[in-house]
């Protein structure tokens, strides 16, 4: 099995906690947009549904995994991406990212 980091391919499979229902990581660094204060580690949708609205976008950390069912595809880039998402994503710089992602929503208004 592959080595697995923080941060999960896309396509992996996982149960969260007291889940029921199976998810699919679709993306990573999801910024909360109803309380802009909160960077998500994944975003995800449900399997083997899929994306069925785009109001069903799951948000979820990596703690909150109970279950691994299936890696996606890793490679070098995937690799790669996962280091600049541990250097760029850890928890004092979140704040900073957040605070960015505010004033540009505020700008946008």
């Amino acid at each position: 099995m592959q080595e697995v980091g923080k941060y999960l391919p896309i396509g992996s499979v996982v149960l969260l906690n007291n889940g029921k229902k199976r998810l699919m990581v679709t993306g990573y660094a999801q910024l909360d947009l109803e309380t802009k204060d909160v960077i998500y580690d994944y975003c995800g949708c449900i399997y083997p549904e899929g994306i069925i609205s785009t109001k069903q976008v799951i948000l979820f950390n990596h703690k909150d995994i109970n279950k691994i069912y299936c890696l996606g595809y890793s490679d070098e880039e995937q690799k790669s991406y996962n280091k600049l998402l541990l250097d760029n994503l850890s928890d004092d710089k979140k704040a900073a990212l957040i605070e960015q992602a505010k004033e540009k929503f505020n700008e946008s208004r």
